[in-house]
């Protein structure tokens, strides 16, 4: 072979090499990335870690404790709808929503606790956040209203989608701050029930609502502590702060939610007689809170609270 020939050759080959070196690299490129798509699922991609040993109790289940506390999310909300089927057939049948709402809370939480992945995070997260939101559209008296949106509450809800997906989107930016914007949302919704039990005539309701706010600090300072305190918990071998997070703050919310239910009907449609009743047995004020009415009057669903 003449010495040019086996040039040309050797360049050939040197070129062949390097093709295939390229298709190799973006073929291992191809895969991180593809491999990157589903890193957010995996278990442990979350950067929050609560302050429970993982897989301490079951060896599938990363926080244990932490994952079945959420039980409530999921037995009580059935409950609430056949309790609230007078108030949701004669006066909003939105009031459903938010228990389905809390039911999809309970398993994202359960989830996010069962995986740590950052997946489960941000449906755990964005589940509280929209569960919220329905209850701000739903509930917000009308005297708060601006003067924009003409005493329409269809048009509330549409003005707060907006910032919601918003808060959506951000969400997925820095997800170790989540927890404490979240947080924060309690503060007004506390805020406003505060004025509305200043309203009250009746001290049934005011004492559900001293308990509603006596769970729900209680339930803060659990997490506070959870968050803030984990290594003083652990040497206290109770590192399980967080499970009772989840429990107490059920109880605030859904107490939250039927006192503004009953608020609701109160001020915007006081001619269906709303009732605080307990179950099971209605003398005992430990039960479960619910809202009931006296005039069964189907209104026009226009005029839906």
């Amino acid at each position: 072979m003449s010495s040019s020939a086996w040039i040309a050759y050797s360049m050939c080959d040197i070129n062949y090499t390097y093709k295939l070196y390229c298709v190799h690299r973006d073929v291992r490129q191809g895969k991180n990335i593809y491999f990157d798509m589903w890193k957010p699922f995996e278990a442990g991609s979350s950067p929050i870690d609560w302050c429970e040993r993982n897989y301490s109790i079951s060896s599938s289940i990363a926080e244990f404790m932490n994952t079945l506390s959420n039980v409530v999310f999921l037995l009580l909300p059935p409950v609430l709808m056949h309790l609230f089927r007078d108030y949701g057939r004669f006066v909003n049948p939105g009031i459903h929503v938010i228990w389905f709402l809390l039911m999809i809370v309970g398993l994202s939480s359960a989830y996010f606790h069962a995986t740590l992945s950052l997946i489960g995070q941000l449906l755990d997260e964005l589940a509280i956040l929209w569960v919220y939101m329905a209850g701000f559209c739903m509930f917000l008296p009308r005297r708060y209203f601006p003067n924009i949106l003409h005493n329409d509450r269809k048009l509330l809800a549409i003005c707060a989608t907006l910032p919601t997906l918003i808060a959506t989107g951000l969400s997925f930016i820095h997800p170790a701050i989540n927890a404490f914007a979240l947080m924060s949302l309690g503060i007004p919704a506390f805020g406003f029930m505060i004025i509305e039990l200043k309203r009250t005539k009746s001290m049934r309701v005011y004492r559900l609502g001293l308990r509603c706010g006596a769970v729900w600090l209680l339930a803060v300072a659990c997490w506070l502590n959870d968050r803030l305190f984990c290594d003083t918990w652990l040497n206290l071998n109770f590192p399980y702060l967080h499970a009772l997070w989840h429990l107490f703050i059920f109880i605030a919310s859904y107490t939250a939610a039927v006192l503004f239910a009953y608020f609701s009907v109160k001020e915007e449609k006081p001619q269906q007689s709303p009732v605080l009743k307990y179950w099971p047995k209605n003398d005992f004020e430990l039960g479960i809170p619910y809202v009931t009415i006296r005039s069964y009057v189907k209104l026009d669903i226009n005029t839906n609270i």
